[in-house]
């Protein structure tokens, strides 16, 4: 029995160390501030709150118009950074001109998927692929604690049975050797759980909040998009829209059940990664504070199988909603682990 109760203390304290050291490094990197505005929008909300920013964008100064029932008509080819090429590059390769099939297709597109992977290189987003290995790893650890509590009550009943008939000297119970190892096992497993599963590093938050701040005299509206979500929006038709576009799925892909807890905070796992935020607001897994309703939405979109335009993905995922979508592999982009990228919650 002590043999067993010195393995059992030495393997959650080994487990439990190596799972906060690991934590800590994939979540670490040289941070520093957020470049520009796409890059606080990605911070705040993911690549759905990217697209919602440029949009809103364009629509403002009259390059693209957004009317009912959610339809968009290019009134300038201008495109003054890479993500609104991506928006008119998706439009004229869809046709119908569907406000949430071009919201859906670009958020895929490579232009906004190295926006998250330039903020996970300097640590201001936890990699998708790290990211769950220790998340698994937590939710194992805290699990096994748990369960094992009840076996450790058995063991110490064996116990006290053979010492009886043995007529052996008193012996500490096999529960008082075990049972403040697991006591302190579980409650750690199921931290680092809940803090791999956020995709927003303390670095991240830090520049996103560092910029709201510095710019929080800005009134225009793809700033307060991209700070403040889609509620921050001073035009209520063009609100409505977007809004009604990030709840919509394209037709042919299936709806994601679960989405990243926090609206916001939102909430994205293996080597190529898909950088998806879900498409209704107040929901995600992106994020630092909620200030007016998420544009980024639910569920996050974690790979296994890379991508081309138009192919489908593992394990239930759909990675495309038009012909223009693509999780081409030139962006590292993959879908998969059974959630859609940009579905609606």
């Amino acid at each position: 029995m002590n043999t067993l109760a010195v393995l059992v203390d030495l393997g959650i304290v080994v487990s439990s160390v190596l799972l906060i050291v690991g934590l800590a490094r994939a979540r670490g990197g040289s941070g520093g501030p957020a470049h520009d505005l796409f890059e606080a929008a990605f911070l705040n909300g993911g690549p759905g709150r990217v697209v919602d920013t440029a949009l809103t964008a364009m629509q403002t100064d009259g390059r693209l118009a957004i009317g009912g029932p959610g339809i968009v008509a290019v009134q300038q080819v201008d495109a003054r950074d890479p993500v609104e090429r991506a928006v008119l590059q998706v439009h004229a390769m869809a046709p119908s001109g569907a406000l949430h099939t071009l919201r859906d297709a670009t958020m895929r597109h490579p232009a906004v998927q190295e926006i998250g992977d330039g903020l996970a290189a300097r640590g201001l987003l936890a990699s998708p692929a790290v990211s769950r290995t220790w998340l698994r790893w937590g939710i194992a650890q805290g699990l096994v604690c748990v369960l094992a509590i009840p076996l450790t009550v058995v063991m110490t009943a064996v116990q006290s049975v053979n010492d009886y008939a043995a007529d052996a000297d008193f012996s500490v119970p096999f529960i008082f050797k075990v049972l403040p190892f697991l006591l302190v096992g579980f409650p750690i497993g199921f931290v680092c759980a809940a803090i791999a599963r956020g995709r927003v590093t303390k670095a991240g938050r830090r520049a996103a909040e560092a910029y709201r701040t510095a710019h929080a005299y800005n009134p225009h509206p793809a700033h307060l998009v991209a700070t403040h979500g889609l509620r921050a929006l001073p035009d209520p038709v063009l609100q409505t829209q977007l809004i009604a576009a990030a709840r919509m799925r394209p037709a042919g892909r299936p709806l994601h059940s679960g989405s990243r807890s926090s609206s916001d905070s939102s909430g994205m796992f293996v080597a190529s990664v898909m950088w998806c935020a879900g498409a209704g607001p107040g929901n995600g897994s992106y994020g630092s504070t909620n200030n007016g309703g998420s544009s980024g939405g639910g569920g996050g979109c974690s790979s296994g199988s890379s991508c081309g335009s138009g192919s489908s993905c593992s394990s239930g995922s759909g990675c495309g909603g038009s012909s223009g979508s693509s999780c081409s592999s030139s962006s590292g982009s993959s879908c998969g682990g059974g959630s859609s990228c940009g579905s609606s919650s």
